[in-house]
């Protein structure tokens, strides 16, 4: 169909196969891509194990969708991911005579189920396996159906780390990830979200920053400070000793008497014992900073000078995916993850002057939590997603100014 655009590299593939009348082609890319199964969100919550079959009115046909064909997400319908072997597995004399793929798009095709065809989607996808889904690790666009340019998409692109790392969509607003019951799943595993409830305040703690550690982020505005007073690099003994004479002053501080509307309140000083350790540890800390920091400038994740401003980013960039998360799991709507996704980027862009250093507080922060120094998988994922973000052509970080132009919205 002359002028189609289509959703994703995933359509674009059928349609191209279709086009040429290679069917075993069509399969070909069936076997490698999810398919994606309409189910009763009441069913499902009532049994999540099990996955139905609701053919057409006609019952001529189930329908199922490639992942960039599904619809905006509604509180009552969610889809379940299935391989083309499922369904070879599934199928049984009275269901349907056709599986539609994508009904009422170029890439649309109406697939024949005898037994004979069954084999042969088992065929296809034994040849295919274990090739299935989005690869991760790369950066994968909606053409159609999620914003490329704009305020929306720059906070979009703010979860681009997590996205591209998962192997899902940068830019899908209208949310479905997954599938409904593995995006609930996530949530639950990872972090120990239930209810909608709990996902609000999860989404408000992160756009508040709330969730990255107060020490990490004092030690690094002790560090910003000195960088702006004297305008230059900070050397870390340097900065050891500000970061020690700043806890021990506001140790002193917080000792002193506080005129309150209930009157003079007096606290008692704390132990000599405790803030010296608190000063240890920040100096632990700063330490282990300052050899991320060289590491990265090794690997290119800093540029040679270069140092992390903030690690705010690492809660900013899981904000924009939860509000995201949040419309997958139907604990949110899209007006929430919306105005979610706006919120991140424009935190983002405060707290940051470009999306290289947006990275290198992201991934600071990473580190700072799981890596442990063992600069394992936990840096070298952040590290291989920060290269592809910064050097991959299609990649948002490429194509969406940091900075709002004036007057957008």
């Amino acid at each position: 169909m002359d002028g189609w655009t289509a959703p994703s590299s995933i359509e674009r593939e059928l349609y191209g196969a279709k086009a040429r009348g290679d069917w075993d082609g069509y399969l070909d890319v069936l076997a490698r891509s999810e398919l994606f199964l309409a189910q009763s969100r009441a069913q499902v919550d009532a049994e999540p194990t099990k996955a139905r079959f609701h053919p057409t009115p006609d019952r001529r046909c189930l329908v199922v969708h490639t992942r960039g064909m599904l619809p905006v997400p509604d509180p009552h319908t969610v889809y379940l991911p299935r391989s083309l072997a499922w369904f070879a597995n599934a199928w049984d004399s009275a269901d349907p005579p056709h599986l539609a793929v994508n009904p009422g798009s170029p890439a649309e095709a109406y697939l024949t189920t005898t037994p004979a065809d069954l084999a042969r989607w088992h065929a296809h996808w034994d040849a295919a396996a274990p090739e299935w889904g989005l690869a991760p690790g790369a950066v994968h666009s909606l053409h159609v159906g999620g914003p490329l340019h704009g305020p929306v998409a720059h906070g979009l692109a703010v979860g681009a780390h997590l996205a591209v790392s998962n192997g899902e969509f940068w830019n899908a607003l209208a949310y479905h990830g997954n599938g409904y019951t593995r995006e609930r799943e996530r949530l639950r595993r990872g972090w120990s979200i239930t209810t909608a409830a709990e996902w609000h305040d999860t989404l408000r703690r992160l756009l508040a920053t709330e969730l990255v550690s107060p020490v990490w982020e004092f030690a690094l505005r002790v560090r910003r400070l000195l960088a702006s007073d004297f305008a230059g690099p900070v050397d870390v003994e340097h900065w050891r000793h500000a970061t020690a004479t700043a806890l021990r002053r506001n140790a002193e501080r917080a000792a002193e008497p506080q005129l309150t509307p209930e009157g003079v309140t007096v606290a008692a000083p704390r132990a000599t014992a405790e803030v010296e350790g608190e000063v240890a540890g920040v100096q632990r800390l700063i330490g282990r900073i300052a050899r991320y920091e060289a590491r990265f400038r090794a690997d290119g994740l800093l540029p040679e000078d270069g140092w992390v401003r903030s690690v705010e980013g690492w809660d900013l960039g899981r904000a924009s995916q939860m509000a995201r998360w949040g419309l997958g799991t139907r604990y949110g709507t899209l007006a929430d993850a919306e105005h979610g996704v706006r919120q991140a980027g424009e935190a983002a862009r405060a707290a940051y002057r470009s999306w290289e250093e947006f990275s290198a507080g992201y991934a600071l922060g990473r580190c700072l939590h799981f890596d442990e120094e063992e600069f394992g998988e936990w840096y070298t994922g952040v590290l291989a997603t920060h290269l592809t973000l910064t050097t991959d052509p299609a990649s948002p970080w490429r194509n969406i100014p940091w900075r709002t132009p004036e007057g957008a919205s």
